[in-house]
């Protein structure tokens, strides 16, 4: 009967340090991770649309059937596109961090996770991401049988930093 006592005891001093140690491990691994992304980097966007770095890789290809192109787009801190219009318009949905759009002729908004912004269709727009922060957002290109997207000048600086 001791013996048992003993074994019960000496049980419950293992499985409560191996539930110890695995959620030390989780802990340090959750603090090692520095923020798990959904999608890939994917490819640099040229120097030409964009000021700073922004990355994009595409979900779903345009084609006949859908006529839609989806994807990923990562904005590291202070990255912008430039000026541009879709045809017919564009969604942006903000996956992680923070970020700015803008529709011509109106005020600066900011953006952040769990956002979706609607940009009409030849509405002249820019977005990115804050001085602070990066920026994750998937956009989503309807009726690209209308085209898909003209690229403009730079934003510059100044309409960067305003309100």
């Amino acid at each position: 009967m001791k013996t048992i006592k003993i074994l019960a005891v000496a049980a419950i001093l293992l499985l409560s340090h191996a539930c110890n140690t695995q959620v030390e491990k989780k802990e340090n691994t959750k603090s090692l991770i520095p923020e798990e992304a959904i999608f890939p980097k994917g490819e640099l966007g040229p120097a030409t649309n964009f000021t700073g770095n922004a990355y994009n890789f595409g979900l779903v290809e345009n084609d006949s059937v859908y006529n839609t192109l989806a994807g990923n787009v990562y904005f590291e801190k202070g990255a912008r596109s430039n000026w541009h219009v879709h045809p017919s318009g564009q969604i942006l949905i903000v996956l992680d961090g923070e970020g700015y759009h803008q529709l011509e002729g109106q005020p600066k908004q900011t953006m952040k996770k769990g956002d979706v912004v609607e940009c009409p269709p030849n509405v002249k727009h820019w977005h990115g991401a804050t001085e602070n922060n990066s920026l994750t957002q998937m956009y989503i290109l309807p009726k690209t049988e209308n085209g898909i997207v003209t690229w403009l000048e730079a934003v510059t600086d100044e309409q960067y930093i305003s309100n």
